[in-house]
């Protein structure tokens, strides 16, 4: 077996980040039979794993590791780690309300309550708006349904979400929906 793997996948919608799941299609499920094996038959603490999750409606970026200090140091919330997202909206936003916008997600916007997850405030975000309805969002949390619920609570909706980076791993862009690559051990930044 391999010593430490570190994988970054281009999510498609309709997966989950998880290895089981009775209403949509395991995320694992698009990795190799040799990969899907490190999923569920690697001793403890060496098992192949998301570093954090997508929810099933968003795509993109999607992290990959058996190694777990690794993973421990992209997800710590204490560590801050940026993570950048294109958003497309379902209403237009206007110049004078992109303003308006940027204010609230560099101030932390309130969030309202969703399923599990209760109202509670989110840290300040980044917002830099490519169109009137599409822009750029760099979080530092993961919190649940984080940025729909921030465009919800500024009765926005979004209408397709993409994870474009994590940290310093970029999506590449000739990488196909589905696919993923590994990245070399030896360029992993600790």
């Amino acid at each position: 077996m391999k010593d430490n793997i570190y994988i970054i996948m281009n999510k498609p919608c309709g997966y989950v980040c998880s290895s089981v799941s009775d209403r949509h299609k395991p995320v694992y499920s698009l990795l190799s039979k040799e990969l899907q094996d490190l999923v569920r038959n690697a001793p403890r603490g060496r098992r192949l794993h998301t570093i954090g999750r997508l929810d099933c409606e968003t795509s993109g970026l999607l992290l990959f590791t058996n190694d777990g200090l690794f993973s421990h140091k992209m997800a710590s919330p204490q560590n801050k780690i940026e993570k950048t997202y294109i958003a497309l909206l379902k209403s237009e936003v206007s110049p004078q309300l992109q303003s308006k916008y940027i204010k609230e997600f560099e101030k932390g916007i309130m969030l309202p309550p969703e399923k599990k997850a209760p109202l509670q405030n989110a840290l300040p975000a980044k917002i830099e708006f490519l169109s009137p309805n599409e822009c750029k969002v760099t979080v530092t949390e993961g919190k649940f349904h984080l940025i729909r619920r921030m465009f919800m609570a500024l009765q926005n909706e979004v209408v397709s979400l993409k994870r474009i980076s994590f940290g310093c791993y970029t999506l590449p862009e000739d990488l196909p929906e589905g696919s993923y690559t590994e990245i070399d051990a030896a360029s992993v930044q600790k």
